[in-house]
Order: C-alpha cells, then structure tokens, then sequence
C-alpha cells in the first residue's frame, strides 16, 4: 500500500528552491506550527526541565527559522539562552534576532556533550532514513543533559488525505504543498518511531498527540 513503508522521496526545501520560495516556505511552517499548537506542545514536554535549572539552555536542531526556540524563550519566567541549529543560513537569517544561530549539520554539532539542558527536534527526524535516525538521536540524547524532546508527524491515511485537500487552502507556497504531503509519506508509524529510540539505546516515554503527531521525551536522571 502507498504508506505501508517509509518514502524516500526528498522535500524541495532539502533540495534547495529559490530565496522568494523558502521565505514563503518558512513562513508556511510558522504558521502551521501555531495552528496544530506545536509551539504549546514543545513547550509543555520542555518547560518542567528548564524551569528547574537556573540558567537554562535549550538547543532546537533542524530549527528553520526558530520558531519554535524563540517562543519557548518568550514564555518562561527567567532568561534563558536559546539555540537554533540548521544546515541553511537562509533559513537562520529568517529567525529571530534573540535566538543564537548556528549554521551545522545536524550529525555532526560543534557542540560537546551534555550543552544543553534540553534539546529538541521539532518535525525533523522523518528527514532521515532509519540508520540515520538511530545516529542522530544518540548524538542529540547525548548533548541533552536534562532531555531530549523529538516531535513529529505521524504517518497515517487521516493526515494526508487533509494534507491533499485543506493544506491547499491555508498554505501560501507550492512548496509548502509539496512538502507537506511527502513529511507525511516519509514519516514514522508509532511502532517505527520507537524502534528508532531503542536502537539507539535510548530510554524514552512516547506519546500521541492531536493531530497526529508523536511527542518523545527522553528524561535524563536530574
């Protein structure tokens, strides 16, 4: 069947479109992150880990134009250094000025392990095939020292079908349109999504979420 397995069809914003294109692109994504409450979401799983350090550091992997980081910083109570990692500057030139940017690969972060008290990857990991996956998350679990938090989509009939026929009346980019239904074809089923966790050797509690989404969170001891 069509999703019965994983795609391997790459999305035109990997591959690379022109400047207009992404920006609309980017600008998409904001705002499909705030409708489907992605920002809430992260925000909950995060905020009992960095509210309990006194100088909190969070680090979004896969970040686009840091959305998401910058509205984690905007809702807790004390600063907080925010880090938004992605392979593309254009993208980073898009964030907000209070969000440290780092233009990296996502395997190989100049970062050292336990940097940062959380860190998450938001609608990111379907970007990479099954050993890929399992290497990243080890990498990323390994720069946590409180948490790592992945979010992301889950591959199911009900999401692309509303994919193919409401995200054409909310997304502005052809891009975002063709983006979207691929995330959806290239996306993990729960089983899938925890397999990857425990071949990376991983201890992680798993959960759903409206809309279809799959929340991780990978708790270190405090």
């Amino acid at each position: 069947m069509y999703l019965s397995r994983r795609a391997t069809e790459p999305e035109l914003l990997d591959e690379g479109v022109s400047v207009d294109e992404a920006l609309e692109s980017l600008a998409d994504l904001r705002r499909v992150n705030n409708l489907l409450g992605t920002h809430r979401r992260i925000l909950d799983a995060a905020r009992p880990f960095l509210e309990s350090v006194p100088e909190p550091r969070l680090l979004d992997v896969g970040c686009g134009s840091a959305d998401i980081p910058d509205r984690i910083r905007r809702s807790l109570p004390r600063p907080i250094l925010a880090v938004g990692v992605d392979i593309k500057l254009l993208h980073l030139r898009a964030a907000p000025p209070d969000v440290r940017r780092v233009v990296g690969d996502a395997l190989a972060l100049p970062f050292r392990s336990g940097t940062f008290d959380v860190v998450v990857a938001s609608h990111f990991l379907h970007h990479f095939d099954r050993a890929e996956a399992t290497t990243l998350l080890r990498r990323l679990y390994d720069l946590a020292r409180r948490a790592l938090i992945v979010d992301d989509i889950r591959r199911a009939w009900v999401p692309y079908l509303v994919a193919r026929g409401i995200f054409p009346m909310i997304l502005k980019s052809r891009v975002s349109l063709n983006d979207g239904v691929v995330s959806i074809r290239r996306a993990f089923t729960p089983r899938e999504f925890a397999e990857a966790f425990a071949e990376a050797g991983i201890p992680v509690r798993i959960r759903r979420a409206f809309p279809y989404r799959l929340v991780a969170v990978a708790a270190k001891a405090a």
